[in-house]
Order: structure tokens, then C-alpha cells, then sequence
């Protein structure tokens, strides 16, 4: 059985090698939420923020590569002077359940720190359980009620 490397790439939303990742969470974002949120879909989401909101010095763009392969990610960009805002947090749908997600969570965290960030400010969906047990697991306090149907 080969062993597959993992490696942690800090680059840029316009890198080729993000275009996986912003696919695949596009479509993700379109099946759970169609256009419960605006017409345009999901891509109104990944559209909202430039590419420079996810760069030094305010944020950073993070891959997880599998042997070169983009296979999870994440960003963070300003919330305000002391808080970075997490987003795109995502792994790719075969290779979940495998702590990948937690390893970019926890490298995000670590790079918030280095560029001087002292708390983090997260949002997730209502139909994304696994990201919000992803959080809650991790030590993140939910600013809701998680036993109530958002959908009523």
C-alpha cells in the first residue's frame, strides 16, 4: 500500500490548482441549497469576496494536497482587528470522515495566529450538520440554538 503525502500550500483563490476546490463547493453549496439564499445560486457565495480578501496580510488561502492533488482546503480573511473569518473549509466528498478537514481547520487556526489574529469568527450553514459537529467538536461556541429546525 502506498503512502499517500499530504502537504499544506498557501496561495491564492486564481491558483489553478484551487479550481477543485471552488468547483466542487459550488456544486455542493448549489445541492443543499439551490437558491434558498438568492437566484444566482452558490455562486453568488463564492463570488462575493475578491481574491485579495484571502491574501496577506489581512487573510491567506489554504490547500490540502493529496501527491499534488487538491484534495480539501480553506480561507480566512479580516473580520476585524484582532478576528479572522474563516471560510470554504471543505475536503473532497471521497476522502471525508478522515480527519482532513480537522487538519485544515487546526493549520488555518495556527496561520491566523502567526498573522496576528487572537480569535476566529466562522459561519456555517443550516444544511451542513457535519460542518457545524466539525466546529462544535473542535472547540467553536455556536451563536444559535443547534437543537432548533432553522428551516421553520
Amino acid at each position: 500500500m502506498a503512502i499517500m503525502a499530504d502537504e499544506f500550500l498557501y496561495t491564492s483563490t486564481t491558483d489553478i490548482r484551487a479550481v477543485p476546490l471552488i468547483e466542487a463547493l459550488t456544486i455542493e453549496y448549489d445541492t443543499r441549497y439551490g437558491t434558498y439564499f438568492n437566484e444566482e445560486g452558490a455562486a453568488a457565495e463564492m463570488n462575493k469576496y475578491p481574491p485579495e480578501a484571502f491574501a496577506p496580510p489581512h487573510g491567506n488561502f489554504l490547500l490540502l494536497l493529496r501527491d499534488g492533488q487538491t484534495v480539501g482546503g480553506g480561507a480566512f480573511m479580516r473580520y476585524d482587528d484582532v478576528t479572522a473569518e474563516f471560510k470554504r473549509i471543505w475536503t473532497h466528498s471521497d476522502l471525508r470522515r478522515q480527519g482532513l478537514a480537522k487538519k485544515v481547520l487546526e493549520e488555518l487556526e495556527a496561520q491566523a495566529q502567526r498573522q496576528g489574529y487572537k480569535r476566529v469568527y466562522l459561519t456555517t450553514g443550516f444544511r451542513q450538520p457535519e460542518a457545524k459537529e466539525l466546529y462544535l467538536r473542535n472547540g467553536y461556541t455556536a451563536l444559535f440554538d443547534i437543537s432548533a429546525d432553522p428551516e421553520i
